[in-house]
């Protein structure tokens, strides 16, 4: 995603926030979200490799993934039932055919299954984190690109405060750092800030899987590091899962293969094996 990407993404984001307050002051928002039960936990395996499945019907690299919305609660429960630690679901419109409904729809649907559903979008602010718990979500992505450090905690706190995870989204190893001296102030909620590294150039929009095998060494022992995009089979899983990686996000390889359960499975068969057990 260029600069360019990211700031067109932030201004949409803002323009549904304002509509959204528009109609639902923030104060009300974030009551009904605080009334909420806690969602299902962000719970990672004993054998130290998990993967956070991701639905996604658009993406602006890789074209439409999906033309049909109807298959979202099958689809996510068959996430969950091969293994997934959770689900990720776009909710941006403009560019991933997103909506906060599919989420929604997801949550639901993984609820009984007790796998936590992600808003996945370009957040700026704990409206947007109470708009997701309100929606079932029991976690957020929060990319720290686009948000000062202010920003970010603020949607920590928000989300923290919910019961929900945060996966903190960097794009080189400076942010790394950044991300994992923030989190070092949650001593107590490290398994529910997971630091993910997006491994997609920022000038071309393609997908560099050796920025994962660069990075896996800026990850401080004691944060849940997360290798995203560029995982598209179960030989990527084990050698990213040997580089150390604990957590992956995988969405186009799962939504263009046929048989996307067998293909996850796999995937946490090779990882976890690669991992020795060790979380």
């Amino acid at each position: 995603m260029s600069e360019a990407f990211l700031d067109r993404m932030a201004e949409g984001s803002a323009r549904r926030l304002e509509a959204a307050r528009s109609l639902v002051p923030a104060r009300e928002i974030a009551a009904r979200a605080a009334a909420l039960p806690p969602p299902p936990p962000l719970v990672l395996h004993a054998d130290g490799f998990d993967i956070i499945a991701e639905l996604k019907l658009r993406s602006p690299s890789a074209g439409t993934l999906s033309d049909d919305a109807s298959g979202i609660e099958e689809r996510v429960r068959t996430y969950a039932r091969a293994g997934a630690a959770a689900v990720s679901v776009l909710t941006e419109p403009e560019r991933f055919g997103g909506e906060l409904g599919h989420l929604e729809r997801a949550a639901a649907a993984l609820a009984p299954l007790r796998v936590p559903a992600m808003r996945k979008d370009f957040l700026l602010d704990p409206y947007q984190v109470s708009e997701a718990r309100l929606a079932g979500a029991g976690g957020v992505l929060a990319i720290a690109r686009m948000l000062d450090d202010g920003a970010l905690r603020a949607l920590i706190d928000s989300a923290l405060g919910l019961g929900m995870f945060v996966l903190l989204e960097a794009f080189d190893v400076a942010e790394i750092e950044r991300c994992a001296d923030l989190i070092s102030t949650y001593p107590e909620h490290r398994r529910n800030l997971p630091l993910g590294l997006n491994c997609r150039d920022l000038q071309t929009l393609q997908i560099d899987p050796a920025r994962l095998d660069a990075a896996a060494g800026a990850f401080p022992r004691d944060t849940v590091a997360v290798a995203e995009s560029g995982l598209f089979n179960a030989a990527d899983a084990r050698r990213l899962a040997g580089h150390g990686y604990q957590l992956a996000l995988i969405g186009t390889a799962l939504m263009q293969t046929d048989d996307a359960a067998a293909l996850l499975r796999d995937m946490l068969e090779a990882g976890r094996a690669a991992r020795g057990g060790a979380i």
